[in-house]
């Protein structure tokens, strides 16, 4: 297990309902000190994380979340709204609605809107696994890689699950070339983060690695 590429994964997280500007400042210093790949973090939040990095650690923010069943039209004016106060990545969540109707093609086109909307910056698709039957999963799989996004993401952590090594696995196998995956909701021990990176995840949405990381100099 390497500690330091586990690290290098995380994208660090708050994203809870009553988060403060104190709680993000923190985590902002900490991504600073262990070299996180992002901060994740609140929208409301982003232009402030934003200055206060000045560009040292990669400013995360969700759209659409934590349900995905905001109109296309909002989503694409949360993005740009994002991008424009300093966000380089978003994460952001589909329409389960439409999955479950079927409905793969708007699901598509609206992911390759956001995309349009990021440009060259990085798009992660949340599709919220624990929702899903296998079929979908992998059809979702074949989604995201047609539409162009950067990463597919198995959850929200807001939703009735997270993170498994099943999804993870499943996405590897699935996923087009240039489609990375980011498994976040529930990883709460670096072996669990370790066998994550193994099955093919090149992120991790956690906000409890660092503060592992922390109670482990603590120990030694």
């Amino acid at each position: 297990m390497e500690l330091e590429k586990i690290i290098s994964a995380v994208d660090h997280t708050l994203l809870t309902q009553g988060a403060t500007w104190e709680e993000i400042r923190l985590i902002c210093q900490e991504a600073r000190t262990y070299g996180t790949a992002s901060v994740c973090i609140p929208p409301s939040y982003v232009k402030q994380a934003a200055d206060y990095l000045q560009g040292e650690i990669p400013v995360c923010t969700v759209i659409g979340f934590p349900n995905g069943y905001q109109t296309t039209e909002t989503k694409v004016f949360e993005a740009e709204d994002a991008i424009e106060n300093g966000a380089s990545e978003i994460d952001m969540v589909i329409n389960i609605g439409w999955v479950k109707e079927g409905k793969y093609e708007q699901v598509e086109n609206e992911i390759r809107m956001l995309k349009t909307v990021c440009g060259d910056l990085i798009l992660k698709v949340i599709i919220e696994t624990c929702l899903l039957s296998e079929e979908e999963k992998i059809e979702l799989c074949h989604v995201v890689t047609r539409a162009g996004a950067d990463f597919i993401k198995t959850s929200t952590g807001f939703s009735t699950g997270g993170a498994t090594f099943e999804d993870v696995a499943l996405f590897a196998a699935h996923v087009g070339e240039h489609v990375k995956i980011k498994a976040a909701g529930g990883i709460a021990a670096l072996e669990d983060a370790w066998r994550f990176l193994e099955l093919g995840a090149s992120r991790l949405g956690t906000s409890r690695i660092v503060k592992l990381l922390q109670e482990r100099g603590e120990a030694e």
